[in-house]
């Protein structure tokens, strides 16, 4: 980096470096600690340049190595069984997991957080986390088809929290809109907890025959290392190693140049542009651009593959021509690709990037010395082993500590919280409930978003999970669903990562696909607080303990820590997001019924858990307790249950049962299609030796709501019972129009107008 602005910069080459062995570098700054520094001098035998120091730096960043985490990770490589590698075709690792999922189709996926700049500057932050898990989908060889997004932000009524939701869902719905990609589904959270943390995990999938999977590595000496794309500039400079990888001090927005600005109609070019190179079989590795820019790039490409590189960096089309060498290693400019090129198909390459008017360079080759060199105005800047960038990074085992706090927390239960005794308080609660922000519609959001551009959407918001249609001969696709409570993972990260797990796993199973595997965005505080890597350790060790359970693989994903603000991390917040496959989306199931008459049947048995649940959080403003028990088994045997109903076409809706209980699950499905529905309790309440408040509000798992027609009823009651899976009729679909409503039999009636007035008007009211 420049010794001072006065004078031209003395470029910091290797042979300088050797020669100036105590030069004083700015590591700290760079987010280096000091052993780490220490660490990188020993490796190289002398202090590093300024552009190994700036490669090192980013690239040992929390965000990029994953280095308090890798221990805790490895987990879900080492709890595996068979089944869960029968249609895995490409694992964690790589940019995006593969899954097979029949006919010569594959689909790929994945989530990642863009937690920090979508604070800081909301809209680019959330755009430009859009931008790059789609081109994480793109570098596997896929088209993109879809993305959906994760969202939480501080208490819905504080003027900072309007800033950040009206930024993000602006960039999200620019960037997902330009790109032609349909926005089939996730969710959205207020709390306060992540006032000055709000998390944005952003999804992408993609769909792409077997033949045209692609890796990222760099082999077959000769070859050459081309990017294109977007030119670089000097935005995210840093985003990897400072703004994501550190905590925010108090007092709001800072380190807006880290930030990346996004050009969404640059991507979609770019989309087009690598699948006909694609087609044409003109690339043999390639790499997008995301965090850690060439840094990442060049060290991953060549660690990955034959391990060395040679890089001219004067090659690197510029936006300013003022950046420093350091800069153009760090910079994160979005819509960039790498690409490893044989010499006989570069004059191929360069003419259909040409075509498509993507601006393109060749910055060098494919080495066999087992070295990443770069230069820069005819020297040497860079001399370092791959490896040692991309993969041997720090692993820290940090301390853990069970937090002190939670003996106390898990000990004052909802079981004593006054619960409603007559029809008119459970009415209210039940109205009160529907109407709060975390259960209230969502459609204020998810209506700026395009959900069914391309054409082949078949479920997405409001149903339980979204899906896409693959093919269109066969009727092939598949269904995602996201999911996180960091009330439960407050209470038990370990049982809320699983609750988590199932409560996706469950809403997959709802539409009639079946569940096959699993993609993770695991958001903590800072990794430096012994009790924050506790939840983090417990979170991680749950989840792949139910992914074992379900056999369900994680493909990929990651991790997001130093989400606090000073002192104040946010809850543990792993959102887990599962993949299923349909045979034929035509047999989908809506979460809603559309016909009266049908029978209403409950699946699953009911108790008193109200520990965590929205009723205790909305009713009384309490938090502590035990969250709900999970049985992954039941979940797997639901699953089963609900895809050989699907198959028989024996159901006409199906809603799981999480946040709000029976209550909420009744009012969206009623409200999906506007036909109400009469219940009665008593059974229910019977059977389960429940009280009706219990009934309505609890959070147990493994439950669904389903609605059968009568022809179909005692096929549907044989295949539950052959199965052995508790089923109970509880009510039937019954009028329409202006008179519809839900009525809880001898308790209360509310019209479905009321209900949907109490539904839609929470948001539009503080952001609107």
């Amino acid at each position: 980096m420049p010794e001072t602005s006065l004078q031209a910069p003395v470029i910091d080459t290797v042979e300088r470096a050797a020669e100036t062995p105590d030069r004083e570098q700015p590591y700290g700054a760079l987010g280096l600690k000091d052993d780490e520094y220490a660490r990188i001098r020993e490796i190289l035998g002398r202090r590093p340049t300024s552009g190994e120091l700036a490669m090192y730096s980013v690239m040992w960043s929390e965000h990029c190595s994953y280095k308090s985490s890798k221990v805790w990770l490895r987990q879900f490589g080492q709890k595996v069984s068979p089944a869960m590698k029968k249609n895995l075709m490409v694992g964690m690792g790589e940019n995006a997991g593969v899954i097979d999922i029949g006919e010569g189709w594959a689909v790929t996926f994945k989530i990642e957080s863009h937690n920090h700049p979508s604070y800081v500057e909301p809209f680019q932050g959330a755009a430009t986390g859009v931008g790059g898990i789609v081109r994480d989908i793109i570098s596997m060889g896929a088209r993109p088809v879809g993305v959906m997004d994760a969202l939480r932000f501080g208490a819905v009524d504080s003027p900072d929290t309007a800033r950040v939701v009206h930024g993000v869902v602006s960039g999200i719905s620019f960037y997902g809109n330009c790109l032609g990609l349909p926005n089939i589904g996730g969710e959205t959270w207020f709390d306060p907890v992540y006032q000055s943390n709000p998390l944005v995990n952003a999804l992408a999938v993609g769909v792409l025959r077997h033949e045209d999977l692609h890796l990222a590595n760099a082999r077959g000496v000769g070859n050459k290392v081309v990017l294109f794309g977007a030119r670089t500039g000097g935005d995210g400079i840093g985003g990897a190693s400072i703004l994501a990888s550190d905590t925010f001090s108090e007092g709001g927005p800072t380190k807006r140049p880290a930030v990346q600005v996004g050009d969404p109609f640059a991507e979609k070019v770019l989309i087009e542009c690598c699948l006909e190179l694609f087609r044409q079989g003109l690339v043999e590795g390639i790499q997008d651009l995301g965090a850690a820019g060439i840094s990442c790039a060049t060290a991953e490409l060549a660690s990955n593959g034959d391990g060395g590189m040679a890089i001219d960096l004067d090659q690197v089309l510029l936006r300013d021509p003022s950046l420093t060498a350091e800069e153009i290693l760090m910079s994160e400019s979005q819509e960039r690709m790498m690409a490893i090129v044989r010499p006989e198909k570069l004059d191929g390459f360069l003419a259909l990037t040409e075509k498509w008017d993507v601006e393109t360079s060749v910055l060098g080759e494919v080495t066999d010395t087992g070295r990443l060199r770069i230069t820069w105005h005819g020297q040497l800047i860079v001399d370092v082993d791959p490896r040692t960038v991309a993969v041997d990074s720090p692993v820290y085992e940090r301390p853990i500590s069970r937090p002190a706090w939670i003996d106390a927390v898990n000990a004052d239960t909802a079981a004593a919280l006054p619960r409603p005794e007559d029809g008119d308080e459970l009415r209210e609660q039940v109205l009160r409930l529907l109407g709060s922000p975390n259960l209230a519609d969502k459609s204020w959001i998810t209506d700026q978003y395009d959900r069914y551009v391309l054409g082949n959407t078949a479920l997405s918001y409001p149903d339980d999970a979204g899906m896409i249609r693959v093919d269109e001969a066969s009727g092939l696709g598949f269904a995602i669903a996201t999911d996180a409570n960091g009330r439960y993972c407050y209470l038990d990260p370990y049982q809320g990562a699983q609750l988590a797990l199932a409560e996706s796993y469950r809403n997959v199973a709802v539409t009639g696909a079946t569940p096959a595997a699993v993609s993770d965005c695991l958001n903590f505080g800072s990794p430096e607080n012994p009790e924050v890597m506790w939840q983090f350790s417990q979170a991680v060790t749950g989840l792949a303990d139910g992914c074992l359970a379900l056999e369900v693989p994680v493909t990929g994903g990651n991790v997001s820590l130093y989400n606090q603000t000073g002192d104040q991390p946010i809850h543990p917040t792993p959102v887990v997001a599962v993949l299923g496959v349909i045979d034929d989306v035509a047999r989908r199931i809506p979460s809603g019924w559309q016909d009266e008459g049908h029978n209403l049947y409950l699946l699953g048995t009911t108790s008193l858990e109200l520990d965590g649940s929205a009723w205790a959080g909305v009713v009384h403003d309490h938090l502590g307790g035990r969250p709900p028990a999970v049985d992954l088994e039941r979940e797997k045997d639901l699953a089963a249950l609900l895809a050989a109903a699907a198959s028989e076409s024996l159901l006409g809706s199906a809603h799981d049962l999480a946040d709000g209980g029976l209550a909420q699950a009744l009012a969206e499905s009623a409200l999906r299609f506007g036909v109400g529905a009469r219940m009665w309790l008593g059974e229910l309440c019977e059977r389960d030796a429940i009280d009706a408040a219990t009934a309505l509000f609890s959070e147990s798992t493994g439950r669904v709501l389903v609605s059968v027609p009568r022809e179909d009823d005692v096929r549907f009651v044989g295949l539950c019972e052959g199965r052995g899976y508790p089923v109970l009729r509880i009510g039937v679909t019954d009028g329409s129009g202006p008179d519809a409503a839900i009525e809880v039999q001898d308790l209360f009636r509310i019209p479905l107008d009321e209900l949907r007035v109490r539904w839609t008007a929470t948001l539009p009211a503080h952001f609107a």
